[in-house]
């Protein structure tokens, strides 16, 4: 009997764990972010190809999602797609022409800078801006 309550309060609390939320990002060069699903609703603000999200939830052909702030809105399925992407989510972030500090800083960003990212090498990321801009970037200054 031991046994069987045992295994029952393990399943319980592994089914209990909420589930990883899925991340999508933004493959439009430009998408509107919207107060609820549907082109009817107001635009909360708009974001840049590559822009990362959590998705709470669909809606029709509508996602509501979460950023790497905790800001909350929605967005249509033709505009997202299954990216590896990060934003910078540092005040100065620096991206260099290799992977590591010794190389030379190519350019810096603030926060909210949406990446695709081509490659990893330990914690650097080498990325690329929607613009053509690329280089790598430390994994902490990012979501």
């Amino acid at each position: 009997m031991r046994f069987c309550t045992l295994t029952l309060l393990a399943f319980w609390a592994v089914s209990s764990q909420p589930a990883l939320a899925e991340r999508l990002a933004i493959t439009a060069s430009i998408a509107n972010i919207r107060s609820g699903p549907g082109s009817s609703y107001d635009i909360l603000w708009s974001v840049q190809k590559y822009y990362p999200f959590e998705v709470i939830k669909k809606e029709g052909a509508w996602y509501q999602f979460r950023d790497f702030e905790g800001d909350s809105g929605w967005v249509h399925d033709s505009l997202a797609g299954k990216l590896q992407t990060v934003i910078t989510a540092k005040p100065n972030c620096n991206v260099r022409t290799g992977a590591g500090t010794e190389n030379e800083i190519v350019f810096s960003v603030g926060i909210g800078v949406p990446f695709k990212v081509l490659e990893q090498k330990s914690n650097w990321l080498r990325v690329l801006h929607a613009d053509g801009d690329q280089g790598w970037i430390h994994d902490s200054l990012v979501w």
